[in-house]
């Protein structure tokens, strides 16, 4: 039996992993005075934000195409499933959450590293799925810019 997936639930996973990112990034940028690190927060949020709205519009363009991913080897579903079961990691979870009024900027950054791999590997596994028609120029470019934010968290880490 192949299995089909529901191109809305991933795309609506995908926006909620950047909303996630935006409130996480706007929460930390609060708790510092530093304006190098209010500012490089603030802009990591306003990035997402702009994921967003690329996620979304990827949304809209399958939606109104009528488009229903045939998934041949079963194994995309399988790990959309295991993503939205939270068994790779719980993207439902409040990641600013995480954010205390002790949190330090060490803490911050480690957090927002492990947030940025866990995109990059879900967006890497949903490029499969995705027609190239549909996205994944833009796809490719999103994970290539939560790749820069590893690299600029982990550059201001080594710093702390």
């Amino acid at each position: 039996m192949k299995l089909y997936f529901n191109a809305d639930e991933i795309f609506e996973m995908a926006e909620e992993i950047e909303r996630q990112g935006t409130r996480f990034y706007q929460k930390a940028a609060t708790i510092f005075d530093e304006a190098e690190v209010k500012n490089m927060l603030n802009g990591l949020a306003a990035m997402e934000v702009g994921h967003e709205k690329m996620f979304a519009g990827m949304r809209a363009k399958i939606l109104s195409d009528t488009y229903k991913g045939y998934d041949v080897d079963e194994m995309a579903a399988a790990y959309i499933r295991a993503f939205t079961e939270g068994k790779v990691f719980d993207y439902k979870k409040g990641m600013v959450d995480l954010i205390t009024a002790s949190s330090s900027l060490k803490d911050i950054l480690k957090i927002a590293i492990e947030a940025e791999k866990n995109s990059i590997v879900f967006y890497t596994g949903i490029k499969s799925v995705v027609p190239e028609v549909l996205g994944h120029e833009t796809l490719d470019s999103i994970i290539a810019e939560e790749m820069k934010h590893i690299v600029m968290l982990t550059e201001k880490l080594t710093t702390c």
